[in-house]
């Protein structure tokens, strides 16, 4: 049903009951927190909606006419139920912020998340927060099934139901054990290393999906040989440090044991190994509550 363009906004009804109540347009202009001119503005609006003066002006105040004061009567009603429906979308709001479902692939789970956690502690101290962390593929899932209001992939791509933000940057590195031919120094080219066998994370992972896609842009046609294949980034790590083969990890993942020389990264020619990390939602939709706040925390990682 369509309201005909006769009634008046909930707002100039609201302030035509405060003046009635109060005696005064001074008076209920400022407990609406508004000028004076700005409420006769709104009663003359309403005046020229209903086609009939609502307030009579005297020197002591202001009183309803007859008109004003039937609708008064009517538009008590509505105001009060105006307000319930305030306070119930109020309550759905506050059960929504009380809880938030993250999903994030491992790196961003690991490393990015519990910076993100704390940010968003300090804003909203009440909020349950759950984490789900799994591969890219499985974050995109997760969000697609409603299960997560808000993820965090690394893969380069997304499905197409969902949108796509940049929240920050990071670099894939190549890793080998410290006794490894690599770890001596000097450049290792794009094409030895694509003729060389890696630990690689599962198929859906955002690191190795980004690895193979930097891989086929420099050299068409090229298959992974794939000399282990682990779902744990931990389990890599140990993996490449015991000396089984060189893995293509996050700067972030590596960035304790390069520090400490259990791993060693060379340098790696031809090859660009920058990527992004994004923040995904359904298509169409706007993070809103603590998920809009968690989007916003992540996006100064940039």
């Amino acid at each position: 049903m369509s309201l005909s363009p006769r009634v008046p906004d909930l707002a100039a009804l609201d302030l035509l009951l405060s003046v009635i109540e109060l005696g005064s347009l001074g008076r209920a202009a400022k407990a609406h927190g508004i000028s004076q001119p700005s409420a006769s503005s709104r009663i003359r609006y309403l005046e020229q909606l209903v086609g009939m003066p609502v307030l009579e002006r005297t020197t002591l105040g202001s009183r309803p006419t007859a008109a004003g004061a039937l609708i008064a009567e009517w538009a008590r009603d509505v105001v009060d139920a105006a307000a319930r429906l305030d306070a119930g979308i109020d309550t759905l709001r506050t059960q929504r912020d009380s809880r938030l479902r993250v999903a994030a692939s491992q790196t961003i789970a690991e490393y990015l998340f519990p910076k993100w956690l704390m940010a968003l502690r300090t804003r909203m101290p009440d909020t349950s927060i759950a984490l789900e962390s799994g591969n890219s593929a499985e974050v995109a899932r997760a969000v697609l099934d409603g299960r997560a209001g808000i993820g965090f992939v690394e893969s380069p791509q997304v499905p197409a139901e969902l949108e796509s933000h940049l929240v920050a940057r990071d670099r894939l590195v190549v890793v080998v054990a410290a006794g490894h031919r690599w770890a001596r120094g000097g450049a290792v080219t794009a094409e030895e290393l694509a003729g060389t066998a890696l630990i690689y994370r599962e198929p859906g992972s955002g690191t190795r999906i980004s690895f193979e896609r930097a891989m086929t842009r420099v050299i068409p046609g090229w298959e992974p040989a794939v000399a282990l294949e682990l779902s744990s980034t931990q389990a890599i790590k140990t993996a490449v440090a015991e000396g089984m083969a060189p893995a293509v990890l996050s700067s972030l993942a590596v960035a304790r044991e390069l520090a400490e020389g259990v791993l060693v990264s060379p340098e790696v020619t031809g090859l660009d190994l920058h990527r992004d990390l994004r923040a995904v939602w359904p298509r169409g939709q706007r993070p809103t509550g603590p998920a809009r706040d968690l989007y916003a925390i992540a996006s100064r990682t940039v």
